[in-house]
């Protein structure tokens, strides 16, 4: 029976990792399948981007937290997706520890905007279903921008603060690793305060909120259908919010909870791990759907977009027919 050679991330290296070999065909999909995520998760985001910018009848309060959630994932597919896959793909980390660190310090930055700003959609749209004018006296545009504005620099030095207490920034040596392997490491108590940060309390907050949501969307949707006498429309309506608010709850945690697994059973978050980490960063090519392309504003925008119409003179005055809170 012939032997298979045994191939490292780095041959000419003792100390380099073992490399999972597949066949080229294999490789080819893989890159191309890669290729398309990563151009889907940026089309997307940066669809979201354009239009929320460009037209001024979108520079609501809750628009503005959908821009900072998708300039957050715009920057995972950019930075965070492309090496993620390398590594999914390759199984070895062929950029040095020192950006190895500095990776690992951006990936953690919009990952944990998104997630942040996830549950603070779920707080806009509560007040704005359960509390109509709280909403339109206390949350103003201003307001909206100084949360965003919080969001970025709390991601900011909460990541910092996890990856330093966890030794993310010591030499390369310590990290007690081959060469051509590019760990995150996250000790028991930072793993702890993540689960409880980053996991259990968006989580809570969304589920709570949305769940208060659609309870209240139901009373209304039942006091217009005895007022209007018309049962079919309240079935409809009912459905429809049961659903959106289903696939808001459940692409969310399906996202995230495979990730945060991992990293209870598992000391670190290395090669082991990395299609569930992936799974983590799929959330942000999954988002614009779920919060773009189930508003009808977008669909509109997006069409003005592929048209050019976006460029004739006037056109951010131009109505999108959305609903405005």
């Amino acid at each position: 029976m012939e032997q298979t050679e045994v191939q490292y991330c780095f041959q000419s290296s003792n100390s380099s990792c073992p490399k999972e070999v597949r066949p080229t065909a294999v490789y080819v999909v893989m890159y191309i399948s890669a290729a398309a995520v990563v151009m889907l998760t940026m089309c997307g985001n940066l669809m979201v981007i354009i239009s929320i910018s460009h037209f001024k009848q979108l520079h609501t309060p809750t628009n503005l937290l959908v821009l900072s959630l998708a300039v957050a994932d715009l920057l995972v597919g950019v930075i965070v997706m492309p090496f993620q896959l390398i590594i999914l793909i390759e199984s070895c980390w062929y950029f040095g520890h020192l950006f190895c660190t500095i990776y690992n310090l951006v990936k953690s930055v919009p990952t944990c905007v998104s997630v942040n700003n996830v549950a603070l959609i779920a707080i806009d749209r509560y007040i704005a279903v359960c509390d109509p004018l709280l909403y339109s006296t206390k949350i103003t545009v201003k307001r909206a921008c100084s949360v965003i504005l919080f969001n970025w620099v709390f991601s900011l030095l909460y990541s910092l603060a996890l990856l330093y207490f966890s030794g993310n920034f010591t030499s390369a040596d310590e990290f007690n690793s081959c060469l051509g392997d590019c760990m995150l490491l996250i000790n028991e108590v930072c793993i702890i305060i993540d689960l409880l940060v980053e996991f259990i309390i968006p989580c809570s907050v969304m589920i709570v909120l949305y769940v208060k949501i659609f309870v209240v969307v139901k009373r209304h949707v039942k006091v217009i259908s005895c007022l209007t006498d018309n049962s079919k429309i309240s079935i409809t309506s009912e459905r429809k919010a049961a659903k959106t608010l289903g696939v808001l709850v459940f692409v969310f945690l399906l996202c995230l909870v495979p990730y945060y697994i991992c990293s209870l059973v598992f000391a670190n978050v290395s090669n082991y791990s990395v299609l569930m980490v992936f799974l983590l960063y799929l959330n942000s090519t999954v988002n614009p759907m779920i919060y773009a392309l189930l508003y009808p504003w977008f669909q509109k925008s997006l069409k003005l977009m592929i048209t050019f119409e976006i460029c004739s003179p006037g056109s951010s005055l131009r109505s999108v027919h959305t609903e405005c809170n």
